[in-house]
């Protein structure tokens, strides 16, 4: 239980610090035979700020359960 409170804790605080994280693919845009062209794409994926608020709440609750 303690361990999960702390991770949870942990992963709150990256949440709120960092807003998100972005990711990067690439998509194939030309497949001719010998001739290939392919383009990068980068994506962002938000993370809501009360995401980070109850994991960090719920870590707390967590790590107060567990000493009990």
């Amino acid at each position: 239980m303690k361990a999960l409170g702390v991770v949870l804790i942990v992963l709150g605080v990256l949440a709120l610090a960092y807003g998100g994280f972005t990711y990067t693919h690439q998509k194939k845009v030309i497949d001719l035979g010998p001739i290939q062209a392919s383009k990068k794409e980068t994506n962002t994926v938000p993370l809501p700020p009360i995401l980070g608020v109850v994991a960090v709440i719920g870590g707390g609750v967590l790590l107060f359960i567990g000493k009990k």
